[in-house]
């Protein structure tokens, strides 16, 4: 693969004020509890642009796991302005929110329905901060940028036979590319390397990342025991993976084969550029909250918030889910699910299956797509308005601290 066609590609992003630049120049309505959640999408809903993204914590009680999320989303790369809306009641301040992107160089506000009058005069109050944030934005100063200056994350939803034969592959030998121009890849799932503890740890960059792999593995592998259920489903068995650990062997193989420079938390973004895993269970805590991964879009929302600018959701049974914040590039290496879905599919890696093309070729191909992305080409959920998320309740260790690199 000839690397410098990819080094000499560049679009223009969303210089920031202070963090990396962006790829898209969000408005973030983010609400703060469930009882804040309606007037949220309708502050968004009526603000009419495709680029003011909602997203919120239901939750009323204290969960630190889910205020490092909403803090570190409303500074992401892709967010240039944010309203925080709050009932009133909820641990989770909407001004701190505000505070925070306010810090990160953002233009922010906040207000709190039971200050302002209840839902019709939150709404309109609202609707004309939104307003008047994407005026502000119109004058965002532009930033070349390319591989070198992207964080990419990856994920698997809905496998099948192919996941592992062309989908995951393809977008592993993206993901060496995407290293070799100085990029930062990410990937998730740990949940999904049962049985390949051996395979991770060959793959450590140095001995604090075997640490951290090798404790990684283990609680996720003691957690999914301790909750007698294993990150393979009947819409596996029915794409013709018949065990985890076969699923595991696929799932992992979107990796590619550079060195793991460690493990990181939600939350967290990369302390240095290459290859990361990026690890979503629960921390031990007497289980009392989350579960892993209970749906594709809180794996997709963890790895955004690491600053991802974009993810890439490997799916060969099909997927139509997008994101809020960040572009989801749907792959599928089959070219069944492909044809079938063509109208939410945004790249088929089958065609190596069917003889078409070289692993190289649609690699390069892919690799492609992605900075057509970058560069303003809207994915099919963009086009169509999916902007899904998910926030669960879910224990997390104070500061994304990996606990055996701590003596």
């Amino acid at each position: 693969m000839d690397l410098q066609e990819w080094k000499e590609m560049s679009w223009l992003g969303y210089r920031r004020g202070n963090g990396s630049p962006g790829i898209r120049n969000k408005v973030l309505v983010v609400y703060t509890v469930e009882c804040a959640s309606h007037v949220a999408r309708e502050i968004a809903g009526q603000a009419g642009h495709p680029d003011v993204e909602v997203i919120g914590f239901g939750g009323c009680t204290d969960n630190a796991y889910a205020i490092h999320m909403l803090l570190s989303l409303v500074t992401h790369p892709n967010v240039g302005a944010v309203l925080a809306v709050g009932l009133g009641c909820e641990y989770t301040r909407a001004e701190r929110l505000a505070e925070a992107a306010q810090e990160r160089g953002r233009e922010a506000a906040y207000l709190m329905i039971q200050e302002n009058g209840g839902t019709l005069e939150s709404i309109r109050r609202g609707v004309e901060t939104v307003h008047r944030m994407l005026e502000k934005l119109k004058d965002t100063p532009r930033t070349p940028m390319g591989f070198r200056d992207l964080v990419v994350g990856a994920e698997c939803g809905g496998s099948d036979f192919t996941s592992g034969l062309a989908g995951n592959v393809v977008v592993g030998k993206f993901y060496d590319m995407l290293e070799e121009l100085g990029g930062t890849p990410v990937f998730e799932e740990i949940v999904e390397a049962v049985g390949l503890k051996a395979l991770l740890l060959e793959r450590a960059a140095d001995e604090k990342a075997g640490r951290e792999l090798a404790w990684t593995y283990d609680k996720a592998l003691d957690y999914c025991r301790s909750v007698r259920q294993y990150s393979v489903s009947p819409g596996n068995f029915a794409g013709g993976l018949t065990t985890i650990e076969e699923k595991s062997m696929g799932a992992f193989a979107k990796s590619g084969t550079k060195p793991i420079k460690g493990v990181l938390k939600a939350a967290m973004v990369p302390p240095a550029k290459g290859l990361w895993l990026l690890d979503s269970t629960p921390d031990p805590h007497f289980m009392q909250f989350g579960i892993t991964n209970p749906n594709d879009n809180e794996g997709l929302m963890a790895l955004i918030s690491c600053g991802c600018h974009l993810t890439i959701l490997v799916t060969g049974r099909g997927n139509v889910t997008g994101s809020a914040v960040a572009p989801v590039v749907k792959v599928t290496g089959n070219h069944e699910t492909f044809t079938k879905l063509e109208g939410d599919m945004d790249f088929d890696a089958g065609l190596v299956l069917e003889g078409e093309a070289t692993l190289e070729e649609t690699a390069t191909r892919l690799g492609k797509y992605i900075g057509s992305v970058c560069g303003g080409r809207r994915t099919k959920g963009e086009v169509l308005g999916h902007k899904e998320f998910c926030i669960p309740y879910k224990y997390q260790e104070k500061e994304a601290a990996i606990r055996p690199c701590e003596g």
